[in-house]
C-alpha cells in the first residue's frame, strides 16, 4: 500500500516534530538525573538536541522538507505563494496541525519513558530579555534555512541547522526555542525543558516576529529567494520525483 504524497508528508512532519521534542525533553530529564550542575545539564541538553535534530532532518527531509516548525512552514508558504511553489495554504494548515500534535505527543512520550507525570510546566520563562532572545534565535534559524535553500546548499541543512540550534542554546537567554510547535509541546512537561502557560504565547509571538524579520532580510540579501521555496528546509520535491523515476525504471527493466 502506497500513501498519498500529502499523507506521507504529514506523517513525516508529525513524527519528526514529535521525536524532536522527545529528544529535547528526554535529554533534559536525563541530564537532571545524572548531575545537579546546571551548566552540564544545559550542555547535555544542547548536544542531544543538535545531534538529534540533524539526524531527524536527514531521516525525513526528502519526504516533507523536514520543517518540524510552523514558523518555517509559514515562511515556506509566504515565499512561494505568488509563484505557487512551496507549501499551499491548505498544506500549511496541515503541517502546522501535525507539527503541534507531534510536539505534544513527543513531550508525553518523554514523560512516559522517564516515568514523569504529564502535567503543565510551572517554569515561567517570558521576560523582556528572553523574548528578545527568541526574536534573535528564530531570525537566525529562518535566515540560515532560506539562505541555504536560495544558494543551492539545502542538502547541508542537517548539520548546519543542528549546529545553529546547538549554539543558540548558549548564546540566547531563552535557550533558543525558536519553534511555536516545540514551545507548545514543552508546555506539557514540568521538567528541565518545560515552559509555563503564561510564557507560551509571548514566546510564539516573539518567534513569529523573528521569522518575519528573517524573511525581510532574506528578500534584501537574496532577491530571487521565492524561487527556492520548494527547497525549505532541504530539497524534497525533486528527491521524490527522482525516487519515483528510479522505481519506474527498476520495474520496467527486462
Amino acid at each position: 500500500m502506497t500513501l498519498a504524497p500529502l499523507a506521507r508528508r504529514a506523517i513525516a512532519e508529525f513524527l519528526g516534530t514529535g521525536l524532536l521534542v522527545t529528544v529535547v525533553v528526554g535529554s533534559g530529564i536525563m541530564a537532571t538525573r545524572l548531575t545537579s550542575n546546571v551548566g552540564i545539564q544545559l550542555l547535555a541538553n544542547s548536544i542531544a538536541t543538535a545531534l538529534g535534530l540533524s539526524v531527524l532532518i536527514l531521516m525525513f527531509g526528502t519526504i516533507s522538507g523536514a520543517h518540524f516548525n510552523p514558523a518555517v512552514s509559514l515562511v515556506d508558504w509566504f515565499l512561494g505563494r505568488r509563484r505557487r511553489v512551496g507549501l499551499s495554504a491548505p498544506m500549511l494548515g496541515i503541517y502546522a496541525l501535525v507539527q503541534i500534535a507531534g510536539a505534544v505527543g513527543g513531550a508525553v512520550l518523554a514523560n512516559v519513558m522517564f516515568d514523569v507525570p504529564t502535567s503543565l510546566s510551572t517554569t515561567d520563562r517570558a521576560t523582556p530579555a528572553t523574548l528578545i532572545a527568541e526574536v534573535v534565535a528564530t531570525f537566525g534559524l529562518v535566515l540560515l534555512i532560506v539562505a541555504l535553500a536560495r544558494t543551492g546548499r539545502g542538502a547541508a541543512a542537517a548539520p548546519a541547522v543542528g549546529a545553529y540550534i546547538g549554539a543558540a542554546y548558549w548564546f540566547t537567554s531563552s535557550t533558543s526555542f525558536a519553534n511555536p510547535a516545540v514551545t507548545i509541546g514543552r508546555l506539557f512537561t514540568d521538567t528541565f525543558a518545560g515552559i509555563g502557560p503564561s510564557s507560551v504565547l509571548p514566546f510564539i509571538a516573539a518567534q513569529l516576529v523573528g521569522a518575519a524579520l528573517a524573511v525581510g532580510a532574506a528578500m534584501l540579501l537574496f532577491p530571487q529567494v521565492t524561487d527556492a521555496a520548494e527547497e525549505i528546509v532541504i530539497p524534497h520535491t525533486d528527491a521524490e520525483a527522482d525516487a519515483s523515476a528510479v522505481h519506474r525504471r527498476d520495474h520496467s527493466a527486462p
